[in-house]
């Protein structure tokens, strides 16, 4: 769960950040009650804080003046990129996300001069990224832990839990993680199945280093392996369609999940598997170039039978 330690400091930053705010503010930002919100306030006094409430109805909490953090300074360029980023993390499947956000934001604007706090707080207040299906973990644990096991060579023991619900032990060298499909993952050797192996990390029940340190592929890219552990997982209808076109092109085109892009003498051979003929129809007839389907057969008759309907629906 995320630290109440963390959200007292956030309070601390909003109140630098804004000067004056109500009660009832401070607790939608944090997303808490109002008396939990004063249990912060009450904490930050304990530690020598000089917060000064006013009553009433229209009462607010701020800082007694002049009671200033040391600050760090950022270049215009600076602020911009990690507002940008602050955007992003709203919906990047990060646990208790937006209480980090706003302290965050409220540490970067405590440090702007006026007018540029004012362009970053409109970008802050009108940029939406459509990243709307993220499933966000518990905590933020197994991302923090699997990401310095692998910056640092680290073999764990990974705790594990399926779709179907069975806990599984395994040791683990994470080579990378990434981030696709809303969902956070962790990519590398599985010593358990003897494979590469990609493991969501909201299943992950527990991470603990192991005496044992490992030598990475080089180069080794997690979300190229993701997008060919979706294009080749076994399907019920292989697929094979040569493409006129070159390999850039064609990549640009179609998602790498699509399936595996293969240079030929006439072009881009795709191989792919499908359980939907009549979805793989729609995606290749959106392509801006031209392409022969070689197999099945019922995605020809599947790609017939979509631009009849395109025909029937435009005279």
């Amino acid at each position: 769960m995320y630290s109440p330690t963390t959200r007292v400091l956030t309070v601390l930053e909003l109140l630098q950040a804004h000067g004056r705010l109500t009660g009832a503010e401070l607790a939608r930002r944090l997303e808490v009650d109002g008396r939990t919100l004063r249990r912060y306030i009450a904490k930050l006094e304990d530690l020598g804080i000089p917060v000064v409430a006013e009553r009433g109805r229209y009462g607010c909490y701020s800082l007694i003046a002049g009671f200033k953090l040391p600050p760090m300074m950022f270049t215009d360029d600076e602020a911009l990129a990690l507002s940008i980023g602050l955007v992003a993390a709203r919906g990047l499947g990060l646990a208790e996300a937006a209480p980090a956000v706003q302290s965050a934001q409220a540490k970067l604007e405590r440090v702007m001069p006026g007018n540029l706090k004012t362009r970053i707080r409109a970008l802050a207040e009108t940029v939406t990224l459509d990243l709307s299906r993220s499933v966000a973990p518990g905590d933020n644990t197994a991302l923090l832990a699997l990401s310095a096991a692998a910056h640092g060579w680290q073999r764990v023991h990974l705790s594990y839990r399926s779709a179907d619900g069975v806990d599984t032990e395994r040791e683990f060298d994470p080579y990378g993680l990434a981030y696709r499909g809303g969902r956070w993952y962790a990519v590398g050797l599985c010593h358990l199945r003897k494979e590469l192996r990609s493991f969501r990390l909201d299943r992950v029940r527990q991470v603990q280093p192991v005496n044992a340190v490992f030598t990475p592929p080089a180069d080794f890219n997690a979300v190229q392996h993701l997008a060919l552990g979706l294009a080749t997982m076994p399907r019920a209808t292989p697929v094979r369609v040569l493409l006129r076109t070159d390999l850039q092109t064609a990549q640009r085109q179609l998602p790498e999940s699509m399936g595996v892009f293969q240079p030929a003498g006439q072009g881009v051979l795709l191989h792919s598997q499908t359980d939907d003929v009549s979805w793989f129809a729609r995606q290749l007839a959106r392509l801006p170039f031209a392409f022969e389907i070689q197999e099945p057969p019922a995605l020809r008759e599947a790609l017939h039978a979509w631009a009849q309907q395109l025909l029937e629906q435009h005279v």
